[in-house]
């Protein structure tokens, strides 16, 4: 990595795994300016995972975000529902990549939806039951 300051190369001068986020916080020292910064690197997963729309089998990004959302909003009745959805998209995330292993991950948004809801019965039954209500087709 280059210096945000003064774009020459960078030492990575610490660095820690961040269990909770997935991801992991680095402190970089430029080698000419001497700046010290800090990075957090995280899986892009728009390109580490792909769904597959069973109507037209296309293949479309994993949107983190879409899932977040729709755990939010089951979640809404609790008193720390960011932080829950959060942990929970965490853990679907890792259950559906254990499913389908080192590869590039394949899914279906019914394998997502089916995964998601298993996990919210385990955390929650009333969000089990919102999430479930909204995605019944």
């Amino acid at each position: 990595m280059v210096c945000i300051y003064c774009g020459f190369p960078t030492r990575v001068i610490n660095s820690r795994l961040q269990t909770k986020s997935n991801s992991i916080w680095r402190r970089r020292r430029c080698l000419n300016c001497v700046n010290v910064f800090t990075t957090h690197e995280v899986v892009d997963w728009a390109s580490a995972f792909v769904v597959r729309d069973l109507k037209n089998a296309q293949l479309m990004p994993f949107s983190r975000d879409k899932l977040f959302m729709s755990i939010y909003k089951s979640c809404g009745h609790r008193p720390k529902a960011i932080g829950d959805a959060s942990a929970l998209v965490a853990t679907i995330i890792q259950k559906l990549l254990i499913k389908k292993g080192h590869h590039q991950a394949i899914s279906t948004k019914t394998d997502i939806i089916e995964t998601a809801q298993s996990t919210l019965d385990r955390f929650d039954k009333a969000a089990a039951m919102s999430y479930n209500a909204y995605h019944q087709s």
